[in-house]
């Protein structure tokens, strides 16, 4: 294979112009169609990966399946919250409505090979390097999506859905829609002189 040519110029400005953009800023009812996303988790597919372990493992949920992640989420927050005695109604209808505005939801996860006998911040890294790829393909088809940690990420009892086991770890959802302005949001970041040290 002959050494590829990149154009460094246009490699810079999808990088710098990568963006979250949230569910208010979606536009409803308006699908991406399905090769984007399928674009979008090809790239993904060549993240980083020591010893060649692809943890990364992904669900995508659109069309009814946005409505089955959404009564899934709610009735597992309101089960856990009414035995903790914390129930919000205001919560409970954010995870009832929030999965309904977006195109897809793409829920991440990282499987674990034991048998590699990995760090587990390796195989965590490896997969947000995953979700960085799907997050530049989106943004340069000009889509909304956000990487959050929100609903049951962090619920133990979620994993069995998803098909994890007690080692894997579900890492949060990735929600991609077309955005509702032909806005793009100002980035802001503080100068990286600021967070670096040269040893020469």
């Amino acid at each position: 294979m002959d050494k590829p040519i990149f154009n460094i110029e246009e490699v810079n400005k999808i990088i710098r112009n990568r963006r979250s953009m949230f569910v208010a800023q979606f536009k409803e009812n308006d699908p991406v169609e399905d090769h984007i996303i399928e674009e979008m988790l090809e790239n993904a597919n060549w993240a980083p990966t020591h010893k060649l372990t692809e943890p990364w493992a992904f669900t995508v949920f659109t069309g009814d399946g946005l409505k089955e992640f959404a009564d899934f989420q709610a009735d597992l927050y309101k089960e856990r919250a009414e035995r903790n005695g914390n129930f919000n109604e205001t919560t409970y209808t954010k995870f009832k409505e929030n999965p309904l505005k977006a195109s897809h939801i793409i829920a991440i996860a990282m499987k674990r090979d034991l048998k590699a006998n990995l760090p587990v911040m390796e195989e965590i890294a490896s997969v947000a390097m995953a979700v960085q790829n799907m997050y530049l393909t989106a943004n340069a088809h000009g889509l909304a999506a956000y990487w959050g940690t929100g609903g049951p990420t962090f619920y133990p009892e979620a994993k069995p859905y998803f098909g994890l086991e007690e080692e894997d770890m579900l890492m949060g959802f990735f929600y991609v829609a077309k955005p509702a302005t032909d806005r793009w949001p100002v980035g802001k970041r503080r100068p990286i002189a600021d967070k670096v040290k040269w040893v020469r």
